[in-house]
C-alpha cells in the first residue's frame, strides 16, 4: 500500500465565506509584495552607490523585460498548444525562468540607455530569492492545476497532488534548494571574500538555472526541441551569458584545492 506525507488534499483550495480562494494566485501576490519590502528594507541599510533615479529606471527595465520574455518562454513550452489558445490564455501563461532571464536583459538594455556602470543585481537577490520561494509554494498548493509537477515516481519523495498518482513534488525541491541558497549568500555576505560588485546575483543565476535545467528532466514536458525542453534550452542560453564569471568561479575553486 503506498503512502504519502502530504497533510492536505491538493489542489489546497480553502473556503472563507463561501468563497474558494486560489492560493497560489494569492501567494503570487503576496510574493511580489514581500519581495518587494524586503528590496527597500535592504537598500535603506546598504550604502547604494547607484542613484534613486537610476535604480527607478532599472526596476522599470526589469519589470518590462519579465513581463515579455515570462510570456514569451512559456509560449514556447508547448508551443503546438499554446498557438491554438486564445491571447488572453497566453497572456497570463508565463514562466519565472523567462521572467528573470528577460528582467536582467531589460536591465541591461536600461543601463546602458541611462549610463549605469555599476552592477544593480546583488541588492535584489535576496528580495527575488525569497519571492520565488513564496511562489513556488503557491504552485505545489495548487497540486496538477498548474505544469509545476514533476513524472511520477516510486521515489520516496513522491507525493499525490492531485490526480492520484504519486509525483516528484518539484515546487517543494526548489523551495528547499532556494531556502539553502539564501541561508548561503547571507553568509557570503558576512565574510570578508573577495567578491565583485554583482557576484552574488551571478551566483544565484548560475545556480538557480543549474538546478532548473537538471529538474526539467524530472517533468513530463509535452514539448522537446533537440531533445531539449524549452527552459532548458533557456537556461543553456542563461549559463553561455555567464560562461566568464563560471570560469572565474572554476579558477577560483582550483586554485583553493591546490592550496590545500
Amino acid at each position: 500500500m503506498t503512502q504519502t506525507l502530504l497533510i492536505v488534499s491538493l489542489p489546497f483550495e480553502p473556503i472563507v465565506f463561501g468563497v474558494k480562494l486560489n492560493m497560489h494566485l494569492i501567494l503570487e501576490y503576496l510574493a511580489f509584495f514581500i519581495g518587494f519590502r524586503y528590496y527597500v528594507f535592504l537598500r535603506k541599510k546598504s550604502a547604494d552607490v547607484i542613484s534613486s533615479n537610476n535604480r527607478l529606471s532599472i526596476i522599470i527595465g526589469a519589470v518590462f523585460g519579465a513581463l515579455f520574455l515570462s510570456r514569451l518562454a512559456a509560449f514556447f513550452e508547448n508551443p503546438i498548444a499554446n498557438i491554438d489558445q486564445n491571447l488572453l490564455y497566453n497572456l497570463n501563461n508565463k514562466t519565472i525562468m523567462g521572467g528573470l532571464f528577460g528582467g536582467l536583459l531589460g536591465v541591461e538594455l536600461v543601463k546602458k540607455i541611462i549610463g549605469e556602470k555599476h552592477s544593480s543585481g546583488d541588492l535584489f537577490t535576496l528580495p527575488i530569492i525569497l519571492g520565488i520561494i513564496i511562489g513556488r509554494i503557491g504552485c505545489f498548493l495548487a497540486g496538477v492545476k498548474e505544469f509545476t509537477y514533476g513524472k511520477e515516481t516510486t521515489f520516496f519523495t513522491g507525493m499525490d497532488l492531485g490526480d492520484g498518482v504519486l509525483r516528484h513534488p518539484i515546487a517543494l525541491y526548489e523551495v528547499l534548494f532556494l531556502s539553502v541558497l539564501f541561508i548561503i549568500i547571507k553568509k557570503l555576505q558576512k565574510l570578508n571574500l573577495t567578491f565583485k560588485n554583482g557576484d552574488l546575483f551571478k551566483l544565484f543565476m548560475v545556480t538557480y538555472f543549474s538546478l532548473r535545467f537538471c529538474i526539467e528532466f524530472l517533468k513530463p514536458n509535452p514539448f522537446y526541441f533537440l531533445g531539449l525542453s524549452s527552459i532548458q534550452i533557456l537556461c543553456l542560453i542563461c549559463l553561455v551569458y555567464y560562461q566568464k564569471f563560471i570560469l572565474r568561479g572554476i579558477t577560483y575553486v582550483r586554485k583553493k584545492l591546490y592550496l590545500l
